[in-house]
């Protein structure tokens, strides 16, 4: 099992039935797959799409049925097509019951930087602002760390996607949950250790016994 899949199916976990979720672009689009068969949700994407599916067959692809990333996705049955304003309307009106999105870097204080790196081409922000301000329940998905460097860090070096705190920091080594009094660490890895998980972040955590290993589907 990879880095990715093991943070997707724990992520998964954390997704209630018959709640409104956006799925961001990449890793966090790999969680609809692991969802319980009884567990039913409503992922919205943000360019206008309620009851969105897993990615079609090859040779079955759509050009009309996209995510917010332009990735060919299945509508379910039920499912509901919306003009922007609305499904932005769903997002700035606390409508969303909870978003997975990838990350950059988080702090200590659980603020999230995840939209650009400067002086590089940057497309746009897309929704991950609004998100990160509207959504009720802020998952963020992401590997620990990025070539040998550090993405959970004292504070974030690069633009912060909002001055919210996020609701829980999924990676392959570790669950974390950012608090007022700072990041408590909850879950280990599969078969990561202690000292490997503050060996690989870069900010102080709060550690209160031995954590409990992930348990995934």
């Amino acid at each position: 099992m990879d880095a990715k899949e093991i943070i997707a199916r724990r992520v998964a976990q954390e997704v209630k039935p018959d709640t409104l979720v956006n799925l961001g672009i990449g890793l966090p689009s790999l969680v609809a797959h692991y969802l319980p068969k009884d567990v039913h949700v409503f992922f919205q994407a943000e360019n206008g799409v309620i009851g969105l599916g897993p990615r079609p067959p090859e040779g079955m692809e759509d050009p009309d049925l996209t995510d917010a990333g332009g990735g060919f996705v299945t509508a379910m049955p039920g499912a509901a097509s919306i003009d922007s304003a609305m499904s932005f309307g769903l997002i700035r009106g606390g409508h969303l019951h909870m978003t997975v999105l990838g990350g950059l870097e988080v702090d200590e204080r659980g603020y999230l930087a995840n939209w650009m790196v400067p002086g590089k081409m940057v497309p746009g922000m897309g929704g991950a602002m609004d998100l990160v301000s509207g959504a009720r329940r802020v998952v963020v998905a992401m590997v620990h760390t990025a070539k040998g460097g550090h993405k959970i860090v004292p504070r974030c070096t690069l633009p912060l996607t909002a001055t919210r705190r996020v609701s829980l920091i999924v990676t392959e080594m570790a669950v974390i949950e950012p608090t007022e009094a700072g990041l408590e660490l909850r879950e280990r890895g599969p078969g990561v250790s202690l000292r490997e998980i503050e060996e690989a972040t870069g900010a102080r955590l709060i550690v209160e016994g031995e954590p409990p290993e992930m348990v995934l589907n």
